[in-house]
């Protein structure tokens, strides 16, 4: 990840909460924001977790920063978990996300909503969140399943099954009420119109620095949708 793609980021997350994202926007947050402040030191811990040893110092102040943010706000989003540009969390508050998660772009995290690990039977792993999607206030998914593109998930539902694209779930367990997807749940996506995406191939690292970390084995729609 080069610094470009960090700052496209950043700004492509305070767009989707603000529709706009400037350095001054960057600044307010990390000084009086909450969620915006906890997802700007989670993308920079991400990042420098892949620099040489010369940024330790940085790498372990971004560590610290992001544990005090994820005791302070009590959002538990795992700086290794691979999350797409545009993440949304409009609430803070009891949101576990596990590190080996994947999401794609433009998803919106609400309160209480834990996306985690199943360690045993058929749906052993973790869940792999598409693009588009938003995750209602007290969900729950888990185990090895595939939430598709565009989908909604209701308030306070269980997810153990896989997800089509443009599917609405609701319940416990999780079943599809209907395809409006996630429509006017999933707003601000034409970020890329104002900044775009850096298209520059990655530099060449010196193979001899080894990364910091890396990522590894872990035990570690409708209205009905608001909650």
């Amino acid at each position: 990840m080069k610094w470009g793609e960090l700052k496209y980021l950043i700004y492509a997350d305070l767009y989707r909460c603000y529709g706009r994202a400037n350095p001054y926007l960057v600044l307010r947050e990390l000084l009086w924001g909450v969620a915006g402040k906890f997802i700007i030191w989670m993308r920079v811990a991400a990042f420098l977790a892949t620099r040489s040893r010369w940024w330790l110092p940085l790498y372990l102040f971004a560590r610290l920063m992001h544990r005090r943010y994820t005791i302070r706000y009590g959002i538990n989003i795992a700086y290794q978990a691979t999350i797409g540009p545009g993440l949304s969390i409009a609430h803070f508050g009891g949101i576990n996300v596990n590190q080996h998660v994947r999401i794609g772009r433009n998803c919106n995290l609400s309160q209480g909503v834990t996306i985690g690990i199943s360690n045993r039977g058929g749906s052993k792993g973790v869940p792999v969140i598409g693009d588009n999607v938003y995750i209602g206030p007290g969900a729950k998914l888990f185990g090895a399943i595939r939430v598709g593109d565009n989908v909604a998930v209701g308030a306070n539902c269980v997810v153990v099954e896989d997800v089509p694209d443009n599917a609405v779930v609701f319940g416990v367990p999780a079943r599809i009420i209907g395809y409006a997807g996630s429509a006017g749940y999933v707003n601000r996506t034409d970020y890329a119109a104002h900044f775009p995406h850096p298209a520059k191939p990655e530099p060449v690292e010196d193979p001899a620095a080894e990364p910091l970390e890396r990522a590894g084995p872990s035990d570690d729609d409708g209205e009905r949708l608001a909650g």
